[in-house]
């Protein structure tokens, strides 16, 4: 059985910044479990019943729908509840729901600072993995420090899906990605940088990180809400639990 060592997390705060709609707002947080490095691809591989293959470098040129599909996969290969529906081509959140799933934007942004307020949690040739080391595919997992809730490589190596959208009236049903990977110019990999791609596009340094919780409201949930995501796409009229409306 596949297993993915999640750290549980406290509640707190973490402040998001959107730099070209030059926009900063507090996101206040529940407790919530996050991975403690990116998913491996002897991860995948032993989830996929494969145990003989991989290795401990992160499982890259995934797609978000991907991404999706595999938290799924791992939440009944334990007997959880699986945290995503999928329905006339949409995918839903159960936020009620209590397996694996992709961070939101503001978890995956509070894990990585760990309480720090600059680009970084430490110096970046320490902690991470960018194009100054001149790597041809991702690093190994955990070679670098960790950041002081005990997460390693949030920062370089590869980029992390997250479940939200990026910025729905301007590119539609884009999802979000952060951190950065190994051919990106240093300046590039920071804790606040905002990134994002179509559900069904992949890249070689593009991976995702494992998270859990639970939370009563469906319609809302960690710095996510299905209000917030239809009127920033402009969309008029009720929107099903969970959902995140596509290009119009």
């Amino acid at each position: 059985m596949a297993t993915f060592d999640l750290l549980p997390l406290q509640a707190g705060q973490v402040e998001l910044h959107d730099a070209r709609r030059k926009r900063r707002w507090v996101v206040h947080l529940e407790p919530f479990e996050i991975a403690a490095a990116p998913v491996t691809t002897a991860q995948f591989a032993q989830l996929m019943g494969d145990s003989e293959t991989g290795s401990q470098t992160p499982l890259a040129d995934i797609n978000w729908l991907q991404a999706i599909n595999l938290c799924n996969a791992a939440s009944l290969n334990e007997g959880l509840a699986p945290a995503y529906v999928f329905e006339a081509g949409q995918v839903t959140w159960r936020t009620d729901a209590s397996g694996y799933r992709l961070p939101t934007e503001a978890e995956w942004e509070y894990a990585c600072r760990a309480g720090t307020v600059g680009p970084h949690y430490g110096p970046l040739s320490a902690i991470g993995w960018t194009a100054n080391d001149k790597l041809e595919n991702p690093a190994e997992v955990g070679l670098k420090q960790p950041n002081a809730f005990g997460l390693q490589d949030t920062l370089g190596n590869v980029w992390e899906w997250c479940w939200d959208l990026l910025d729905p009236a301007r590119y539609g049903d884009y999802r979000v990605f952060r951190g950065g990977g190994f051919a990106d110019k240093p300046w590039s990999v920071r804790a606040s940088t905002r990134r994002g791609g179509a559900p069904g596009m992949s890249h070689p340094d593009l991976g995702l990180r494992m998270a859990r919780g639970v939370f009563e409201n469906s319609l809302a949930a960690q710095g996510w809400s299905a209000e917030a995501d239809s009127e920033r796409a402009k969309i008029t009229g009720m929107l099903p639990s969970g959902w995140t409306p596509r290009r119009r």
